[in-house]
């Protein structure tokens, strides 16, 4: 992991996104990992574009680094995970996109997570014993997965960072930046 004087130089970081992702919390965060230094990959089931949802229509498309069949979590030192209902049902349901989730917490690699994300780490069977936020909607899709489900900006907990909508993106960049660099601000509780 880079050293605080390093910041995010160095660090590759996987966006995993299909199409219908929120489009606020896919650019916002990669512009943040961008000028902070990370080199940032979306990674999608599509294979050229990945089509974003804005507001509460179709939004623009993005052009997809890498396609999920072919990509392979040891490339990345950390994983972001943006919302959207559309996305994140889609990605939940999708074996090889569960199975890419679950390897970043088998290798004890940072994620973040906004909005309906959480859903794939539910699907990972990652949230048990994790303090968390999300879109609110997932509440109880969260407690039932044995999360500690809390209405906060953001949270840390251990490797993750989570959010829970548009409007947190600031204090979700902020923690997401933090942790990824490996100095979190907070912990909400002990490392496993």
């Amino acid at each position: 992991m880079p050293s605080k004087e390093k910041g995010l130089r160095g660090l590759w970081v996987a966006i995993l996104a299909d199409d219908g992702f929120e489009q606020s919390e896919l650019k916002k965060p990669k512009k943040a990992l961008d000028v902070a230094g990370a080199k940032t990959r979306i990674v999608s089931p599509q294979e050229r574009k990945v089509r974003g949802w804005k507001s509460k229509d179709w939004g623009g498309e993005l052009k997809v680094d890498v396609s999920l069949e072919d990509a392979t979590p040891d490339e990345f030192d950390a994983l972001l995970l943006p919302g959207g209902v559309i996305n994140a049902d889609s990605l939940r349901m999708n074996p090889k996109a569960v199975a890419f989730v679950k390897a970043f917490f088998n290798d004890r690699k940072p994620v973040a997570a906004i909005c309906h994300a959480p859903w794939a780490i539910i699907e990972a069977e990652e949230a048990r014993g994790r303090r968390m936020t999300s879109w609110p909607s997932l509440k109880t899709d969260l407690m039932d997965a044995g999360a500690e489900w809390v209405d906060e900006e953001v949270v840390v907990d251990r490797l993750l960072v989570t959010s829970r909508k548009p409007d947190d993106i600031p204090a979700f960049n902020r923690e997401m930046l933090r942790l990824f660099a490996g100095r979190p601000m907070q912990t909400s509780s002990q490392a496993v």
